[in-house]
Order: structure tokens, then sequence, then C-alpha cells
């Protein structure tokens, strides 16, 4: 596990994931809305977020969590490590209201200083029914395809999620103590 793309539908927790995946294994995290977004929420140019993502898929290790439109799927290609954030769409609906409500308070935790929290959420909420339609599809063949080359995680629960970081931080804390590399057969994967 060292090139790691975390994808899914919106709200489904993917960047709290990421976060813990990080803090466990020390890979390097790397936040999609934090390449393509400047503070304020101002896009970045398409050609200045290509170059930045072509930089770090091309790297030796890495965490990318988030879309970015047509890049996930190079993402996907480059990554050693398929974590696949597959939830019912009212989770992910949640998950969304819950950001919306938690962001009036505190900006969200990855996001570019300064987002406009409403209007990136009512984003969210637009995109929900048609990447369940669409992308999660697609996303569920390619992993199924990449099974014979890619380390696959498919998580369809909270409790899925929060039981990969635990196993993950069992394994690392293991590896260590022996002083080998890590051995996974992680929950969830395929």
């Amino acid at each position: 596990m060292k090139r790691v793309a975390i994808f899914g539908n919106a709200g489904g927790g993917k960047s709290t994931l990421a976060r813990g995946l990080a803090a466990i294994t020390g890979l390097p995290l790397h936040v999609v809305d934090m390449l393509e977004f400047r503070p304020g929420g101002v896009a970045v140019p398409p050609g200045e977020f290509l170059r930045a993502h072509a930089a770090i898929i091309g790297g030796e290790e890495w965490i990318i969590d988030g879309y970015g439109g047509k890049s996930v799927w190079q993402t996907m290609d480059a990554a050693d490590t398929l974590v696949h954030v597959d939830l019912p769409l009212a989770v992910h609906a949640i998950g969304v209201t819950k950001r919306l409500v938690e962001g009036l308070f505190t900006p969200p935790q990855g996001w570019p200083e300064g987002s406009p929290v409403i209007a990136s959420s009512l984003s969210s909420y637009r995109v929900l029914w048609p990447c369940h339609r669409d992308l999660t599809p697609r996303y569920r063949a390619y992993v199924s395809a990449a099974a014979q080359s890619k380390r696959i995680f498919q998580l369809r629960s909270r409790r899925e999620q929060m039981q990969f970081l635990e196993e993950v931080r069992t394994e690392v804390d293991a590896a260590h103590r022996e002083g080998g590399k890590v051995k996974h057969t992680v929950m969830g994967e395929l």
C-alpha cells in the first residue's frame, strides 16, 4: 500500500478515512479539493490542476482523496490500492447534510480556506443522484476488473470504514514490531 486512491460519492466520509489512513501509514495525503480550488473556492485553471495532479500520481507514495473529474480514472490507474467508499445513497446524503451543518460553524477539514460551505454543499446534493446512478456502477466495474492487479477495498458502511482503519493500524504496528513489511488481509478486500 504505497499509492492509494480513495473515491466514491459525496458525503461518504472519504476525507475522514483518508486522514486516518495517512496518520496510520505515514503516506502523504493529497486532497483533490485543495488542488482544484484556491482560498475562497476559486477554481484553479484546468491546466494547472492537471500538472499538479500528474506530479502527484507520478510519485512513489501518496493517498489521494477526492474526485477531480476525469482525473479520478488516472488516479485509479496509477494506484496500487483502491478504496471505494460505496455506501447507500441515503447515507451519502446524510453525510453531506452533516458536513453542511458543521461547516456553518467550523470550516470543513481539507477544504481551501474561505470555501463557500453552503454553495459547495448544494453542489454536493446536486451530484449525489447522478453519481449514484452513473459513476457508482462504473466504479464497481473498475474495481472488479482491477482486482487481479491492485488491492481493492470496497467499504459499504461506516462500521467497515472504522474496521478498515483499525486493521491497517494493527498490521502497521505488527510490521513495525517485526521490522518487516506489512502483510495486509484487511476486511473488505476483494
